[in-house]
């Protein structure tokens, strides 16, 4: 989780349990109950090198796909991922979290 984005929540006070997807990998169950009703769309990191790197075609690729292709390459996953109270926030950013918080 970058700098910033730490520091707002600790000083908003907000309990942070911080994973490195990297070391510790998501399973299909854990990842699809982060997302919860949010489509793996949502935290999937469109603009990233390795899309292109594996030649992906995202229009082509159905929720499920996507899903496992993060699974298999955390670096398809939007970062960080934040929750507060329910709502799922991938990519955040201290602008956004500033509205909620």
């Amino acid at each position: 989780m970058c700098r910033k984005v730490r520091e707002l929540l600790s000083q908003a006070d907000v309990t942070m349990t911080e994973r490195d997807f990297f070391a510790e990998p998501f399973t299909e169950d854990g990842l699809r109950s982060l997302l919860g009703a949010n489509p793996a769309r949502d935290a999937f990191a469109a603009r990233s090198p390795t899309v292109k790197k594996l030649g992906l075609d995202l229009d082509a690729l159905s929720d499920d796909e996507l899903l496992k292709l993060m699974i298999e390459e955390p670096r398809l996953i939007r970062r960080p991922i934040v929750v507060i109270d329910g709502q799922l926030i991938p990519g955040a950013n201290e602008k956004r979290l500033a509205g909620l918080l």
